[in-house]
């Protein structure tokens, strides 16, 4: 299959305007295999960070705020994955796996979430450039998936009835396609009101979340499907669907020499001495996407 040709590496939105509901749809592809490719995880982990890294595009692309950024972050104290990070900023994506790799080979070929985080919790947090605040949401790791848990996280601390769904598929070639669909009621009606009231039973959205149940995980996953051929398939006997600008996604990482260099220029001489070996360099290595950036301690200060 040409990849070049396929709807990948993008996210779209839109809303369904008489349900005040909206949604985000996003494929990701050889994104998603370069960042997962600096690793090279076993296979149970790539597909892990493969299903955060897709929920990381869904809800992060729904920031209104340009310079906002999203973190997914699924932790434990006693799991075979000690952290998992993903984070989403202007259409940037990048996201690592930290695993004890023995206690992850004597286990099971296929593992379940519990099997790989035990008692974790999952911590979605919204950073806004524009206001400079923060907020975070904590919930248990329950559910046989991170997305069900992205789900309970909506659910539970933002009491909005949301609907989350993820597929996953790796090719003969190696080449991984990762599909997702993101579904919010949103009962004042138009997207971005203010939420005035929150009711238990939303028929409305009943509706919208029987539609969305019916996208298979295949389907999301289908790199020869367009995105928007997917929405109306959904919803194409709904009297009006509104489809929002696209984004497209890449694979973003921050680290830089120069990054790195001013980040330790704030670190006094005798502990940058103290970092350095014995050539006189500061080896800094970035998490996210495995490069190693040698920095000469001469650089910050004054011998």
């Amino acid at each position: 299959m040409d990849l070049s040709s396929t709807d990948l590496d993008r996210a779209l939105g839109f809303t369904i305007p008489a349900r005040h509901a909206r949604g985000r749809i996003v494929r990701l592809g050889p994104v998603l295999d370069e960042i997962l490719a600096a690793h090279a995880y076993p296979p149970a982990i790539e597909g892990l960070l493969a299903e955060a890294l897709t929920l990381a595009a869904l809800i992060g692309s729904t920031l209104k705020d340009a310079g906002g950024q999203l973190t997914l972050q699924a932790q434990t104290d006693n799991g075979v994955v000690k952290l998992l990070v993903c984070d989403y900023r202007g259409g940037e994506l990048r996201g690592y796996v930290q695993f004890d790799e023995e206690r992850l080979a004597e286990g099971p070929e296929n593992p379940t979430l519990f099997a790989l985080f035990g008692q974790g919790y999952l911590a979605i947090t919204f950073d806004q450039a524009a206001t400079k605040e923060r907020y975070q949401g904590i919930v248990p790791l329950d559910g046989a998936t991170l997305a069900e848990a992205a789900q309970s996280y909506f659910i539970q601390s933002e009491q909005i009835p949301t609907l989350v769904r993820v597929g996953i598929s790796r090719g003969a070639d190696g080449r991984h396609v990762a599909g997702g669909l993101f579904l919010q009621h949103l009962p004042e009606g138009e997207d971005g009101r203010e939420r005035l009231h929150t009711r238990l039973d939303h028929p409305e959205w009943e509706h919208v979340a029987i539609l969305g149940q019916t996208m298979g995980t295949d389907e999301l996953a289908d790199s020869s499907t367009p995105l928007d051929t997917l929405v109306w398939r959904l919803f194409n006997e709904e009297d009006e669907v509104r489809l929002l600008s696209d984004a497209s996604l890449v694979r973003g990482c921050r680290c830089s020499p120069d990054y790195i260099a001013s980040v330790l220029s704030q670190f006094p001489p005798e502990e940058q001495r103290s970092m350095a070996d014995e050539n006189g360099m500061i080896v800094v290595d970035c998490a996210f996407c495995a490069r190693t950036f040698p920095v000469p301690v001469t650089d910050h200060y004054a011998a």
